[in-house]
């Protein structure tokens, strides 16, 4: 019976309840001290159910790629088969089974989809997790991947873990309290203690249920000390005083057991041997109840008893079990963790091997494992330069899991030692990379550019370049430039920096083609249409690229992937879609660990708000936006502005735009400055950038810039012929707002002309536009100039499309089930559980008035 918990076991019950009677799923992260009742409240709620499966964290297997997996998979693992190919593959690869290579996070998306598939089987599955504070990196990633991602499965996860050492952002936690005085006294009711021994028992335990039971079982004398020790340290000493009471040999063989640390006997028994002792020894700690033997495992009841019996033992006889055990290993990583444990100085020959079992974490993608390992290796090394290198692999790795400050500190250390010249350009791109994700890519393209060298020297300049292009870092552009000469997109990125766009551009579009035939990076050839403004390439690159990363599983690279692809989209007019990738990015990029980014990633939504006319979206949207986002964020307030007829504050935020360091970049701004310009009446201005804008235009050639550039001619000289010209080449573009801003304005062209029946045919194409893209400021403007022309019926607004009525990610989950995709494909695709898809689509019908998946295929969900 559990006392003083009544609460805690109510909301784990709930759990339970929703995943057995509604499939609902939920997780929860149970916190507190050791012996605080966490172990207990996990036995209790994975009694509640037919399929439970356990996890318990040992610290000695910390270091072991998906050693905590293993134990999860072990029951089930004739499931595999049953998954995709793909989250098979990375579950085997866990399991040691497979060739490595996989994304480390369809590791965590196997664990969601063989959980979901567990309970369409068997009904409710609950997953524990106790001790998740001593989980290895690879596993405890794995995991909280996919309890992220639980929704409508029936799956329950529970964490157990200690105060703060196990990080859990974003999960639902319960911290247990001591127990009051009244069920502590409850708890002791039945031990038959004498009041004097009771009460002080109820004072020294503070509460802790295992010290209770311990102080209670153990001999009663007790110090009474002005300054008590913490709970914790009092139930380790009591332990420590309980082994001290039992024979030599039984002591030797817990400190044995303590220190091979997994419970596997045969390495335990081999050990023991050298010193002459065996199985039999341990019979007085059975009977103690300190250690349980089952089969050819041993475990300590509990981990203190655990931690007593390995700090109780010298030093000299911890060193000496550690040789024996790491003589007796048969398995090389265990062999070389008591081979470290047992160096007392540097060791190139431990050293060794602790980088080589760090390599094989790296290929089985636990990469936080591997920069432990690592960082080991490190403190072995004797040779500076080796440690150095083995630091700068360790931060290589710790960077790839998304611990920024930690990544930063061990490239310092590597720096301060001296490093050889081969291994500086690994250093360098760490500390660039963490400058980028930290936001600011200005520090990133120096530090890439500046540190570019060894093999990798090419792609580090590219990268320099791309990080200089997109912050307006424009020196890092150049300098790149003049180490590369050869690459034709650096050195057009030079010469648009430098304004030359009749020389830049053409550049450009040789790696955006070999891009396209799949010969080139599909990555860079989408960022470098965009920057040509070629909408349709960057469009199907982008598309091509996040396709090609959900087959194969590369969910860590998506949130890069992704905002790309977003603003493809909203340059195509795209909003919804827009709306549903940048969520589904900022989602991924918090379970991936880069929680950072969703910053950056929120500052690209910050177009779709002005041209929507919402103020106070779109200035929470940039308010935690990245000094590199300053560009697009001034831009779109500016053009927010503009839709509201600020035109004074338009064209001031404008005018700073093409003086700072995103000008370069900012080349649309240049087209709303001549509108904002001309409104405010500063003629010379708009002449000004509308220069700038055109020779853009005609150096891209694309049929939408050729046109706004058009609409600015127009609007300079008051003259219908670029009017007529630019509507023509729009309807070749791909730009929706753009075409239906130059209607709206040849539509007031021809009003104030006094040909109102002309007026009203493009002036119909704006309202209609302007009422797809929600562009509220400028379709007001529309209509108004419509019943200008004597044309009624106009205010009244549209019904809303179908997509609207939608979540993104049930967008995202229609669009595909309309196609024809299977709920397990999809679930696949956009890193969910089928049992979730199924819920997005019990959802979303009811929203398009329809009742099944046969009626999806006569709606039109398609982006217009």
């Amino acid at each position: 019976m559990l006392y003083g918990r009544n609460d805690e076991q109510a909301r784990i019950s709930s759990l339970i309840d929703e995943a057995r009677d509604h499939r609902r799923s939920g997780v929860l992260v149970l916190r507190g001290e050791a012996g605080i009742g966490k172990s207990a409240l996990l036995a209790q709620a994975a009694d509640r159910v037919p399929r439970a499966l356990r996890i318990t964290g040992i610290e000695a297997e910390s270091e072991i790629a998906f050693a905590g997996l293993n134990q999860l998979l072990w029951p089930v693992r004739d499931r595999l088969d049953a998954l995709p190919p793909p989250q098979a593959a990375a579950l085997r690869s866990a399991l040691g089974e497979a060739s490595p290579g996989h994304d480390r996070f369809t590791t965590g998306l196997a664990v969601l989809t063989l959980l979901a598939d567990l309970a369409d089987a068997d009904g409710p599955v609950v997953a524990v997790v106790d001790d998740a504070q001593w989980l290895d990196t690879a596993t405890a990633d794995a995991l909280l991947f996919a309890a992220r991602r639980l929704a409508a499965e029936g799956v329950v996860m529970l964490f157990a873990a200690r105060d703060d050492a196990f990080t859990a952002t974003g999960l639902p936690e319960l911290r247990l309290g001591r127990l009051p005085r009244p069920d502590a006294e409850r708890l002791l009711t039945a031990r038959g203690l004498a009041p004097i021994v009771r009460d002080r028992i109820l004072r020294e335990a503070a509460g802790n249920p295992l010290a209770l039971h311990e102080f209670a079982a153990a001999d009663t004398r007790r110090r009474d000390d002005a300054r008590p020790l913490p709970v914790t340290d009092r139930v380790l000493g009591a332990f420590q005083a309980q082994i001290a009471l039992l024979p030599e040999a039984t002591r030797l063989m817990l400190l044995i057991a303590a220190a091979e640390g997994r419970g596997h006997m045969p390495s335990l028994l081999a050990a023991a041997g050298a010193f002459g002792v065996g199985l039999a020894d341990l019979e007085a700690a059975e009977r103690a109840r300190m250690v349980e033997v089952a089969g050819r495992t041993i475990a300590f009841r509990h981990p203190l008893i655990r931690a007593a019996a390995y700090q109780g033992a010298v030093a000299a006889q911890r060193l000496a079990v550690h040789r024996a055990l790491a003589d007796v290993a048969d398995d090389v990583d265990c062999r070389v963790r008591h081979r470290a444990s047992a160096a007392l100085g540097p060791d190139e020959d431990v050293a060794a091997e602790l980088e080589a079992a760090a390599c094989r974490a790296r290929d089985r993608t636990g990469y936080g494992t591997a920069a432990a390992l690592y960082r080991q290796a490190a403190d072995l090394t004797p040779d500076p330069r080796v440690r150095a290198a083995r630091l700068g692999a360790a931060a290589d790795l710790v960077l790839r899991a998304g611990r920024l400050d930690d990544a930063e500190e061990l490239a310092v250390q590597a720096d301060r030692l001296g490093p050889a010249p081969a291994d500086r350009p690994r250093l360098g791109r760490v500390h660039a990379a963490v400058e980028y994700e930290r936001g600011d890519p200005r520090a990133a393209a120096r530090g890439m550019v500046a540190g570019a060298a060894g093999d990798d020297r090419a792609g580090m300049l590219r990268t320099g370049a791309m990080y200089g292009w997109a912050s307006g870092e424009l020196p890092a552009v150049l300098r790149a430039a003049e180490l590369l000469p050869d690459d034709p997109a650096v050195r057009g990125l030079a010469l648009l920096a430098r304004g030359d766009h009749a020389g830049g551009a053409p550049l450009l579009a040789g790696p955006v083609a070999e891009a396209l035939a799949g010969t080139g990076d599909r990555v860079r050839g989408a960022q470098l249409a965009l920057i040509a403004g070629d909408d349709a390439a960057a469009l199907d690159l982008a598309a091509a690229e996040v396709a090609d990363a959900r087959r194969h599983g590369r969910i860590g690279e998506l949130p890069n992937i992704l905002q790309i692809q977003a603003q493809t989209q909203i340059a195509a007019g795209l909003h919804a879609d827009a709306e549903a990738t940048v969520a589904e990015a900022i989602a991924l990029a918090r379970d991936t660990g880069r929680p950072h980014r969703e910053g950056r990633l929120r500052a690209v939504l910050a177009r779709v708000a002005a041209i929507e006319g919402d103020e106070a979206r779109l200035r929470e949207l940039v308010a935690h936006a990245p000094p590199s986002a300053g560009g697009s964020a001034d831009g779109a307030l500016a053009l927010l502005d503009l839709g509201l007829g600020r035109h004074d504050d338009a064209l001031r935020r404008l005018e700073e735009i093409s003086r700072g360091p995103h000008r370069h970049g900012g080349l649309l701004s240049a087209a709303d400055q001549v509108e904002a310009a001309v409104r405010a009446g500063a003629v010379d201005v708009a002449r000004e950038a509308l220069s700038r804008f055109r020779a853009w235009a005609e150096a891209v050639k694309q049929p939408w810039a050729l046109a706004v550039s058009l609409h600015c001619e127009a609007l300079l000289s008051d003259s219908e012929e670029p009017f007529v010209e630019a509507v023509q080449l729009h309807e070749q573009s791909s730009r929706p707002f753009e075409r239906a801003r130059t209607e709206l304005l040849y539509g007031e062209f021809l009003r104030r002309s006094r040909r109102r029946a002309d007026a009203r045919g493009p002036l119909r194409s704006a309202v209609s536009i302007f009422e797809r893209l929600r562009a509220a400021p400028w379709l007001d403007r529309a209509r108004a100039e419509l019943r200008a022309t004597g044309e009624s019926g106009t205010s009244v607004p549209t019904a809303p499309d179908l997509i609207d009525r939608l979540t993104p990610q049930e967008l995202q989950v229609v669009r595909l089930a309309a196609s024809g995709t299977s709920s397990r494909e999809i679930a696949a695709q956009l890193f969910l559980s089928p049992r979730t898809v199924e819920y997005h689509l019990y959802k979303a019908y009811p929203k398009l008035g329809i009742s099944s998946r046969r009626e999806l295929s006569r709606l039109s969900l398609e982006p217009v």
